[in-house]
């Protein structure tokens, strides 16, 4: 099992160019936001529709949290705890203003990644995913990161335990 600095190190392999850099700025949250958007606007038995903010996005988002980021970095997970909650409450805000989640999540989700590609393309590289699909979880990590040490938060992060 990779730590986070470990994960952090290999996707930055591949987004070394600023422009490309720059378009991850943009396109990951918005993707992170749409692709919570459209697990949201999924039928659930908790009431409410997507504006409900206990919806299939929350529960599959803390799962993700819980099983990937936490053991990776207590720190990277409770800030991705953070960045899940406000992605629910942000989708929740725009089904509860009764526009369109889905057609403006799918609108935005297509958009954003033909301008990943284009970053990839000016990179010169195939996005990390294609390695492994984790990586998709690790770019907003990837980012959040950047933000921590801007901040000077410290990334704790664990060793695995080696298996004997």
């Amino acid at each position: 099992m990779r730590t986070a600095t470990d994960w952090f190190d290999k996707y930055a392999e591949s987004h070394q160019n600023k422009t490309n850099k720059a378009i991850h700025w943009i396109c990951i949250p918005l993707i992170l936001l749409v692709s919570v958007g459209l697990v949201q606007s999924i039928p659930h038995p908790f009431g409410g529709g997507a504006a409900n903010p206990l919806n299939w996005a929350s529960v599959t988002f803390g799962l993700c949290v819980v099983f990937f980021y936490a053991r990776l970095s207590w720190t990277i997970g409770a800030g991705m705890a953070a960045v899940g909650a406000a992605c629910v409450a942000i989708n929740a805000s725009i089904a509860g203003a009764g526009l369109p989640l889905v057609t403006i999540c799918v609108s935005v989700f297509v958009g954003a990644w033909v301008f990943q590609f284009v970053g990839h393309k000016i990179e010169g590289k195939k996005p990390s995913f294609f390695e492994d699909l984790q990586f998709l979880l690790v770019g907003p990590a990837w980012l959040l990161q950047f933000v921590y040490r801007a901040l000077g938060v410290p990334i704790e992060t664990r060793r695995p335990a080696t298996q004997g």
